[in-house]
């Protein structure tokens, strides 16, 4: 009999988290720590696509990826207004982003792995939303006793939000920064924006 499944699920909207979600889920890795090119899926095909060179020798210091059935919409830029307390901020209409912790290196991207948040970075980039989750791996040796961001080095935390903070442009003098990162928020809350990019999913394109 032939297998009937011949086609590769698109990573965005053909993986499920998982019923764990949001304690712990399946999300799709896009880049790893040795990339110096940022890659993205390709929101039609869901191939893997050059985005841009990392600027100015950035690497990024976790696994990144994001997490499939996902969407910062309404919600997402609406618990983001509320916990800042600002107005006119919008979706960016992509993915929940996370960053996903590892003691063993893992060199390549395209591959799924479960994940288990422990916080977050809320971050505004041009008055939009693009929370980062911060989670770490399912089992991980080292990182798998830790519950919260608090529980983190604080130099780990220092070094994930500067790569945010500059992963795109080097500030000008006296112009408003385009990244923002007014919260660095724990696991509780890192449910809860996952919670909302769900529904913002469901919202947008069902389940």
């Amino acid at each position: 009999m032939k297998n009937k499944n011949i086609f590769v699920s698109h990573p965005w909207h053909g993986i499920h988290p998982g019923d764990k979600t949001p304690q712990e889920m399946d999300v799709f890795i896009e880049m790893t720590p040795i990339d110096t090119m940022k890659y993205e899926v390709d929101k039609d095909s869901g191939y893997i696509r050059v985005d841009r060179p990392q600027k100015y020798s950035n690497h990024s210091p976790s696994l990144y990826g994001f997490i499939p059935r996902t969407y910062s919409g309404e919600e997402s830029a609406k618990r983001c207004m509320e916990k800042i307390g600002r107005t006119g901020i919008i979706g960016d209409g992509d993915p929940i982003d996370i960053c996903v912790l590892s003691s063993n290196p893992i060199n390549h991207g395209n591959i799924i792995l479960t994940a288990i948040p422990i916080g977050g970075l809320r971050m505004i980039d041009k008055n939009e939303a693009d929370d980062k989750i911060i989670a770490i791996l399912k089992d991980d040796p080292v990182f798998s006793n830790i519950k919260d961001i608090k529980d983190l080095p604080q130099t780990l935390v220092n070094k994930l939000r500067h790569y945010f903070l500059t992963y795109k442009a080097i500030p000008v003098v006296n112009e408003h920064p385009p990244v923002e990162i007014p919260e660095v928020y724990g696991n509780e809350e890192a449910m809860q924006v996952i919670l909302a990019g769900l529904k913002d999913y469901e919202q947008n394109f069902g389940l």
